[in-house]
């Protein structure tokens, strides 16, 4: 009787916990906050072409890897950091490298002293060729100044190897090839670096002082753009940040449209022309690749607006 009572119990409860779940999903939701809708921009030209735009480099960026694949021995700089010409960015494990180099060095102060017995040799030939030429034939002179000679291609090659293997070692130390701004770094001390062009890079490189806006214009409206015309930029969520623009030049192609607002009247067989503009970041809270709204004024007689 007390496992039936005990089952009963057990099923009871089991159908109020069944019915407070099924209460607790049929629920509406609640907000915890209303997310704040940003103001919408106002064109600040009475005659206007709307586009938008991604922020990106003028010069491009620099994808650097390493030509020698080595253990990661340190990395020197962080994400943000500004680097001169010149700076090291990170290092690979010189080790072997450096073993090499000793190694190197005292075959070539073995080749330089064994340059002394052939040269001893010769000086005392020709010294005694000077005193009585009979004693000594030129075949003897000759041969003592091949020796010469060979000895000294030996200590030659011997400083190569030498200037090479310290070649290779500042390779293994990779430095900015120009002034920039560290984008990314994917390079950790200890893990393996290989060589070449592996597809994602070690650290990128760019310069971020000056921003460059690249603004999309429907193809449909590509005839009413201006070189130089006045153009505005704001800052997506916050408009009240407007960006004066400078005209730097016309993607002279059309290429199809790459970003998407993912709207269901948006055609994805939408071709733009690419208008690339540029501005001065200062202490803007603009960052690379952030879209932006830009306006280019047009004048009253152009079809329609923006």
């Amino acid at each position: 009787m007390k496992a039936l009572r005990l089952l009963v119990v057990l099923a009871l409860l089991g159908i109020v916990v069944a019915a407070v779940v099924v209460l607790d999903t049929t629920r509406e939701p609640t907000v915890q906050a209303a997310s704040e809708v940003a103001p919408a921009v106002t064109p600040p030209f009475a005659h206007y072409l709307a586009g938008t735009g991604i922020t990106e480099t003028g010069r491009g960026n620099v994808a650097i890897g390493t030509a020698v694949s080595g253990i990661v021995r340190e990395v020197d700089v962080r994400v943000g950091d500004r680097v001169r010409a010149g700076d090291p960015l990170f290092g690979i494990d010189d080790r072997d490298a450096r073993a090499q180099l000793a190694v190197a060095r005292a075959a070539a102060e073995e080749a330089e002293a064994a340059l002394a017995k052939p040269r001893h040799r010769l000086d005392y030939l020709l010294a005694l060729r000077r005193l009585d030429r009979s004693t000594i034939s030129a075949q003897a002179v000759s041969d003592a100044q091949d020796d010469l000679r060979a000895a000294e291609a030996t200590r030659d090659a011997a400083r190569a190897r030498v200037d090479q293997l310290g070649v290779d070692i500042d390779r293994l130390l990779v430095r900015a090839p120009r002034a920039g701004t560290v984008l990314q770094v994917n390079a950790r001390a200890g893990e393996f670096a290989v060589g070449g062009d592996n597809g994602k890079p070690l650290m990128l490189l760019g310069d971020d002082t000056r921003m460059y806006l690249r603004v999309d214009i429907d193809e449909n409206d590509a005839w009413r753009v201006r070189p130089g015309a006045e153009a505005r930029a704001y800052l997506r969520g916050n408009p009240h940040i407007a960006v004066p623009l400078h005209y730097e030049y016309t993607e002279p192609y059309v290429t199809p449209k790459t970003s998407l607002t993912g709207q269901g009247s948006e055609r994805t067989d939408v071709r733009v022309l690419q208008v690339i503009y540029s501005f001065e970041r200062g202490d803007l809270p603009v960052y690379l690749g952030q879209q932006m709204d830009a306006f280019i004024r047009t004048g009253p007689d152009d079809r329609g607006h923006g």
